[in-house]
C-alpha cells in the first residue's frame, strides 16, 4: 500500500511539474507575441499557441471570475504557478507523509 501511495505521488508530482513548464512556454511565448518577436501568421507558431492555450484556459477561466480586471495584465498565470508549487513542495510531501506514518 505504501508502494502505491509513493507512485502516486510520483506521478502527481510529475504531471505538476509538466504543468508548470507549460505555464512558463506559454507565458514565455504570449511575451514573444506580444512584442511582436515572433508571428503567429507562422504555422508552428500559431499551432503551439492554440495548443497551449486549449491546455490552460480551463485551468486559467475559474481564476480570472474571482481576479480583478487588471487589463492587458493577465495574473492568472502566476496564481497557477503559486497554487503549483504549495501543492508541488508543501502539500504532497505532508500529505505523503502523514498517509506514510497512518497519523491521517
Amino acid at each position: 500500500m505504501t508502494t502505491f501511495l509513493a507512485i502516486t505521488f510520483d506521478i502527481i508530482q510529475i504531471l505538476l511539474n509538466v504543468l508548470w513548464w507549460i505555464i512558463v512556454v506559454q507565458a514565455i511565448l504570449s511575451i514573444l507575441i506580444a512584442f511582436n518577436v515572433i508571428n503567429t501568421y507562422n504555422d508552428f507558431v500559431s499551432s503551439l499557441w492554440r495548443g497551449l492555450n486549449t491546455l490552460t484556459e480551463p485551468i486559467y477561466r475559474p481564476i480570472r471570475r474571482i481576479l480583478p480586471d487588471t487589463g492587458p495584465m493577465d495574473f492568472a498565470p502566476f496564481v497557477v504557478l503559486i497554487g503549483i508549487a504549495i501543492v508541488n513542495y508543501a502539500v504532497l510531501p505532508n500529505l505523503g507523509a502523514a498517509l506514510a506514518s497512518g497519523s491521517l
